[in-house]
């Protein structure tokens, strides 16, 4: 997993940096190949925005958070992230069990 982390209007700190990266960690634990996360941290006053594109295989999820202060933002931003993924997930795995169904009813007629 590659985090790019791009600041708007606002300098990256570490400090900024090393948290992005510990909350989108337990992002890595959907998926076992690997994608690329692109994340824009901007300021929007009086709120702090946090916006990231996911590119994995092929597809992107876009998800975007903002809250008053930066830390909450990124809070959030990764829950919600979470949440695509694993709808993301699900979906692949339903699809590929519809084709096997589909396959099976084929081998019966």
């Amino acid at each position: 997993m590659r985090i790019d982390i791009h600041g708007h209007e606002i300098k990256v700190t570490s400090a900024l940096r090393e948290y992005v990266e510990s909350k989108f960690e337990r992002l890595g634990r959907h998926f076992e190949q690997p994608f690329e996360i692109r994340t824009q941290l901007s300021l929007d006053k009086p709120n702090h925005c946090a916006e990231a594109t996911i590119n994995v295989a092929g597809q992107n999820l876009h998800a975007d958070a903002s809250a008053v202060d930066m830390y909450a933002a990124i809070d959030l931003l990764a829950d919600k992230l979470d949440r695509l993924l694993l709808k993301h997930k699900q979906k692949m795995v339903d699809n590929y069990r519809r084709g096997e169904s589909i396959a099976r009813s084929g081998e019966f007629t």
